[in-house]
């Protein structure tokens, strides 16, 4: 069995430090997925390496995004995809012929 150095894996562990979570407050089973009530208030929670910890609350999914993820509040987003092209003069070889009549 080839097991990693503890050194790496402490590294590994280390890097993920620090991270948020946000964690639905709502009765029932148990924390499900965000897009499921969008409404619900987050609890912003925290690793520190051995647990998740409180960290700050939110009272939506609009405003725990903009806890968790800062860099995308402040740089708005981006149109997706290539930007469409009108189409050129010309016939082409995959236009539809010109109507007679």
């Amino acid at each position: 069995m080839d097991e990693e150095p503890l050194s790496e894996w402490a590294e590994r562990r280390d890097a993920k430090i620090g991270r948020l979570r946000a964690v639905p407050i709502v009765a029932g089973e148990g924390p499900r997925g965000s897009h499921l009530n969008p409404d619900a208030p987050r609890a912003i929670e925290r690793w520190n390496g051995h647990a998740w910890e409180p960290y700050g609350f939110a009272p939506n999914l609009a405003e725990a995004k903009r806890i968790l993820y800062p860099e995308a509040a402040e740089h708005p987003a981006a149109p997706k995809g290539p930007a469409p092209q009108p189409l050129g003069r010309g016939t082409g070889r995959h236009r539809r012929p010109p109507a007679s009549g």
